[in-house]
């Protein structure tokens, strides 16, 4: 703007509207830094998922190795009378067959959950697999622990007997149905510790997706 007084003159230079860029100073830029989380891209969930399947394939032998065993525990003794023949089997006792039938529905769940697991390796950000498989890991850790329980009593019956109910010990007769069937629950209780480690990997990697994804959510 221009005026004119008498002799003087005035210029008057409006003001910019950017007082920082007028000065020529730099403008001020926000950077964000990344988090570290996002620069791992999943590693250590992969690690997991690995680790996790390997667990899978051992469990999976643990519980159809216990079902075999049980399923196949026989025993028949050389001697026998004109009207008795002295034979011990898994299906003369309930709790084992419960035990055969119950290893084997938890076998069958382990060779069905092999693929989710391995869908957990190639998307490790995934949370549907790990937790569809959390819910069913702790199903089938439920009735592996009820037929291992179930059958160690049993087998302590068979080793030990019970004085105050008149239950003799037949071990002594029957060694090898004793012994197969006692390894049998023991490969069961491996299929249980198996199952509380997969739960419990489980439950960090979710935990830690869930962090993960409320920063990004966040940000």
């Amino acid at each position: 703007m221009k005026s004119t007084s008498g002799d003087s003159t005035t210029i008057n230079i409006p003001e910019s509207r950017n007082k920082t860029v007028a000065k020529g100073e730099t403008p001020y830029v926000r950077i964000q830094a990344a988090h570290p989380m996002h620069d791992q891209k999943g590693g250590w969930k992969k690690g997991i998922s690995i680790f996790d399947f390997i667990l899978r394939l051992g469990a999976t032998a643990a519980a159809l190795g216990a079902a075999i065993a049980m399923g196949s525990s026989e025993q028949t003794l050389p001697f026998f009378t004109q009207f008795f023949q002295f034979q011990a089997s898994y299906d003369d006792l309930p709790t084992f067959m419960f035990f055969v039938i119950g290893m084997g529905i938890v076998g069958a769940y382990l060779v069905l959950s092999l693929p989710f697991s391995i869908v957990t390796i190639v998307r490790p950000h995934a949370v549907a697999p790990r937790l569809l498989l959390l819910i069913f890991d702790t199903l089938a850790l439920t009735l592996n622990t009820s037929c291992a329980a179930s059958a160690a009593a049993i087998v302590y019956l068979a080793h030990n007997g019970n004085s105050d109910a008149n239950w003799l010990a037949i071990c002594q007769q029957f060694g090898d149905f004793c012994q197969q069937s006692s390894g049998a629950v023991v490969s069961a209780f491996v299929a249980v510790v198996i199952f509380v480690i997969l739960i419990l990997m489980s439950a960090s990697a979710l935990r830690k997706l869930k962090t993960v994804l409320n920063f990004h959510f966040r940000n």
